[in-house]
């Protein structure tokens, strides 16, 4: 079946920051995952003068799919022209451009345009896509204003655990990659339901106990590297206290030779308006931030230590 027709659609968003604030955060690409909840993962595989390479992961309707970009960009214009080299079906084509515009108020006025075409002209394909694009286009552009302006999120936070195994490295990876065996091996993990449509793209939903018993439901996607050893995430639902939880597995050889070192990273935002209702009328920022990272660095550790005791039980 033939091409469908050129679709062609704007979205745009006024926001107070400065234009070239918002330049700066699209010219980014390797951040988004922080600022665009349909971006999990972006690489940047190559940078020629004004011209780049990107991959990304991102979902798309509840679906994970990839993708490789070329950016082009005019700095002086502050615009960002973008082409998929490799669309994912069932998309045939996908460009766009980001327009980036000093409005009368200081603010800046930014405008999406995206034209694409799908690989048939199925009306029910395209709009599956104008669906998807409208969602994602309102989504980034409602982000991007957040991740500017923070009205109610904090500046986002990275902290990380790490634990030396004598095992193999690939034993590791698989402990971790297995995530449908969880439930199993890891006593905070009370139920998890994970699918892989594709091979390393994986939608994981997972109920977790806490230290007081109770239980939270998470839904997350990851993005797995088997090369590398390296698995990315992000939730998809978070609980009350965040508005934001990426993550990242990463197993490499110990920098002083001897074993392998495994661990376990986070990067997350607290949403301010919750810190009152989940940790009382005192609690500050900070005490919200200290509260995450023990409860994650908790269910890290616990995963770390299984990962650990799995490997070297193997070899």
């Amino acid at each position: 079946m033939p091409e469908s027709p050129l679709q062609q659609t704007e979205h745009e968003i006024h926001t107070s920051a400065a234009p070239d604030a918002v330049f700066a955060v699209l010219a980014d690409a390797r951040a988004w995952p922080v600022v665009f909840p349909p971006s999990v993962h972006v690489e940047q595989v190559e940078r020629t003068g004004p011209t780049e390479r990107i991959r990304i992961w991102a979902t798309a309707n509840c679906s994970l799919r990839t993708w490789t970009s070329r950016r082009e960009f005019d700095e002086g214009a502050r615009r960002i022209r973008f082409r998929q080299e490799v669309s994912a079906h069932p998309v045939a084509a996908m460009g766009g451009e980001w327009i980036v515009e000093e409005a009368g108020d200081g603010g800046t006025r930014v405008r999406l345009t995206h034209d694409f075409r799908t690989v048939d002209d199925d009306p029910e394909t395209i709009g599956w896509l104008h669906r998807a694009v409208d969602r994602n286009s309102e989504a980034e552009l409602a982000s991007l204003r957040t991740a500017l302006e923070r009205p109610d999120g904090t500046e986002p936070t990275t902290f990380e655990d790490t634990v030396v195994v004598r095992g193999r490295a690939e034993d590791v990876y698989d402990f971790l990659r297995r995530s449908d065996l969880w439930e199993k091996r890891l006593s905070h993990v009370a139920r998890i339901a994970v699918k892989e449509e594709e091979p390393g793209l994986q939608h994981m939903e997972m109920d977790t106990l806490t230290a007081d018993g109770s239980v939270h439901t998470t839904a997350s996607v990851r993005v797995c590297f088997p090369e590398r050893r390296v698995i990315v995430y992000k939730q998809l639902r978070t609980p009350p206290l965040l508005t934001l939880h990426l993550g990242r597995w990463s197993v490499r050889p110990a920098d002083d030779g001897d074993g392998i070192a495994v661990t376990s990273a986070h990067t997350v935002s607290v949403a301010r308006s919750a810190i009152p209702g989940v940790l009382g009328a005192g609690a500050t920022e900070t005490d919200a931030v200290d509260f995450v990272r023990g409860a994650l660095g908790r269910n890290s550790l616990l995963t770390l230590e299984a990962a650990r005791q799995y490997a070297e039980s193997s070899a």
